[in-house]
């Protein structure tokens, strides 16, 4: 069996946090890189930490078969609406064309449920173009994740995000049919997901929602 080398943006967020760690510990996979602005120094012998300035990013000495696409932020964060999508959009399109010209044939992408280019909201706005520009770029395969609020320690606090997800927790039982793409998830199981979707390796564009994820538990 041919063993993949995979491509990490992210690794510092929550549910790349996620893909990191069970990117290592997953035999199918004999070397990870990932892309970060601060060294995390993992004593893992199939990581490779490269750090690297987005607006100068060069992946010429990396060969790599899947991406995995987990950059994000938020507007405060950020500072900008400016600012978030040169992070969330312009950042993750960046890599996904770097990385496709260095090889890489399959791509996971962390989006959000409701993402589309014709959005009227900002976020959702600023994710469907990402999916669209990403899924432009000739991928063989293609996940797009697209979790409601993510459950999991974050580094950075979201009081606001804290209080919709015990809402939403709260509502779940009510939220059927269509409704159940709006359930909070682990953000371990979307990052499951995600690796599940490239290791199965469907050629296209797959959309991962809830009952995916959750099955990935």
């Amino acid at each position: 069996m041919t063993r993949r080398t995979a491509l990490l943006a992210g690794a510092s967020g929550l549910v790349g946090g996620h893909v990191l760690e069970l990117l290592l510990s997953d035999p199918a996979y004999e070397r990870v890189h990932t892309l970060v602005r601060r060294p995390r120094l993992s004593p893992n012998k199939k990581l490779s930490e490269h750090l690297v300035d987005f607006e100068k990013l060069d992946l010429s000495a990396i060969r790599v078969d899947d991406v995995y696409a987990c950059l994000g932020t938020t507007i405060k964060v950020a500072g900008s609406q400016e600012n978030f999508r040169r992070v969330d959009h312009d950042y993750t399109v960046l890599v996904a064309r770097l990385a496709r010209g260095q090889g890489a044939r399959r791509l996971a992408l962390v989006s959000s449920v409701g993402a589309s280019p014709k959005a009227s909201n900002f976020y959702l706005r600023v994710k469907g173009d990402t999916e669209e520009n990403v899924g432009a770029l000739g991928y063989e395969t293609l996940a797009v994740a697209r979790p409601s609020f993510l459950v999991g320690e974050r580094s950075q606090k979201r009081p606001g995000e804290k209080i919709g997800i015990a809402v939403a927790g709260a509502l779940s039982f009510a939220m059927v049919g269509g409704l159940r793409r709006y359930r909070p998830i682990e953000a371990r199981s979307v990052a499951a997901a995600m690796i599940a979707a490239l290791k199965a390796g469907d050629a296209g564009v797959r959309v991962i929602e809830y009952d995916a994820m959750f099955r990935s538990s």
